[in-house]
C-alpha cells in the first residue's frame, strides 16, 4: 500500500484481502504515524522509505497517496517493475500523467485506474442502448452526483487541502459525473467550462457544474458537490428518437423513444439492469495474470484528467477552454 491518505484506502485494502490471489505485505506513507498505524492493523512491515519497500520482493502497489504525489510514487513505482492499481484521478495535469504512461510503457507494467461506475449495472445498460440507436443522435447528457462531506464533518480535512488535492469537490467526488457525461456523449469535447461554488467557506470548491460541448452540438453537465444531503445520483442521456432516466429518484432505467416506432414512443419503459461487472481491482489482478493491458480503463482516465485540468484552468482564467 502507497499511503493511506485517501478516504478509499481501506475499501481497496479489503478488496485485496478478499481476493483469493493478492495479499498485502507492506505499508509506505507519506504520513509515517498514519502508515504506522495502518501496517499494524494489517500486521505488515511499515517502510520510512518507499525505494525501500519497493525493493523488498513485493509485485505490485496500491497508490492512495494525495493526488500531488501520484506522479512520483508512480513513476517510481514503474522503474521499480511494480503493477499499479490507482485511485482516480491518475494525476492532475495531462503531462504528469504523459510521464506516468511513458514509464508504465518503458517497464511493462500493468497500470489499473479505479473508474468504479464504469464497471455497473445502468452504465452498461445505458451503452447498450445508445449502441442500439435508441435515441438517435444524442443531444444533451447530463450526470449529477453530490453528498454532503463539507456539511456533515465526515470528510477528513485534508480533502480541503488544494495542494494536496489538486481541487476540490469536482476533481474528487465529481470524477464520475465527469467521467460518464464523457462516455455517453461518445465524442470528445471541444470546449470546457466549470463554475465552483464555496458554500462552506472552505479552501476548496464544494459545488460545481462542468459543461462540455462538442464539435456535433450535443452538449455535457457534470454536476457534484459535498454540501447536499438527499440529492440522488442522476443520469440523464437525451437524443433526437429518445430519452433515457436513471435515478430520479429511485435507482430505476427508464427509455421513452420513438426508435421503435409509435406505439413505444408513447411512454415510458423501464429497462433491465444487467449485473455488474467485475471491479476494477479484479480487472486488474486479471491483467498482471493474463499479460493484458486495460486499454479502454486507461484512455477514459487520460481522458478524464484532460477534462479536469481544462476544467480547473476555466475557473481560472473565467471563460471555456478550448481544445
Amino acid at each position: 500500500m502507497i499511503s493511506y491518505w485517501h478516504v478509499h484506502a481501506w475499501d481497496y485494502t479489503k478488496e485485496a484481502l478478499a481476493h483469493p490471489d493478492t495479499e498485502i505485505t507492506a505499508v509506505w506513507d507519506e504520513n509515517p504515524e498514519r502508515g504506522k498505524e495502518q501496517a499494524g492493523k494489517l500486521g505488515v512491515p511499515y517502510f520510512d522509505s518507499l525505494e525501500e519497500m519497493l525493493d523488498s520482493g513485493i509485485d505490485a502497489v496500491i497508490v492512495d497517496a494525495p493526488t500531488r504525489l501520484h506522479r512520483d510514487v508512480m513513476v517510481q513505482a514503474a522503474r521499480a517493475g511494480k503493477h499499479i492499481f490507482t485511485e482516480k484521478v491518475v494525476a492532475p495535469t495531462l503531462s504528469e500523467v504523459r510521464e506516468i504512461l511513458d514509464e508504465v510503457a518503458r517497464n511493462d507494467v500493468k497500470l489499473t485506474v479505479s473508474l468504479p461506475r464504469l464497471n455497473d449495472g445502468y452504465t452498461l445498460a445505458i451503452s447498450e442502448a445508445l449502441r442500439e440507436g435508441l435515441l438517435g443522435r444524442v443531444t444533451q447528457v447530463r450526470v449529477r452526483l453530490s453528498h454532503n462531506g463539507a456539511i456533515a464533518g465526515w470528510l477528513p480535512e485534508h480533502f480541503y487541502d488544494p495542494v494536496d488535492c489538486g481541487g476540490g469537490a469536482l476533481i474528487d467526488l465529481g470524477c464520475h459525473p465527469v467521467y460518464l457525461t464523457r462516455l455517453f456523449l461518445g465524442e470528445e469535447p471541444a470546449e470546457v467550462t466549470a463554475q465552483f461554488g464555496y458554500v462552506t467557506g472552505k479552501p476548496v470548491e464544494d459545488n460545481a457544474v462542468l459543461t462540455l460541448s462538442t464539435a456535433s452540438g450535443a452538449v455535457g453537465i457534470a454536476e457534484t458537490g459535498f454540501v447536499n444531503p438527499y440529492s440522488p445520483f442522476t443520469i440523464e442521456v437525451h437524443g433526437t428518437e429518445g430519452s433515457l432516466l436513471y435515478g430520479t429518484p429511485e435507482p430505476k432505467l427508464l427509455l421513452r423513444t420513438g426508435a421503435k416506432g409509435e406505439e413505444e414512443a408513447g411512454r415510458w419503459q423501464e429497462l433491465p439492469l444487467p449485473a455488474n461487472r467485475p471491479g476494477a481491482f479484479a480487472q486488474w489482478v486479471s491483467h498482471i495474470q493474463n499479460g493484458t493491458s486495460a486499454e479502454e480503463n486507461i484512455r477514459e482516465a487520460v481522458e478524464l484528467t484532460r477534462i479536469m485540468e481544462a476544467a480547473y484552468q476555466s475557473v481560472q482564467v473565467k471563460r471555456s477552454v478550448v481544445f
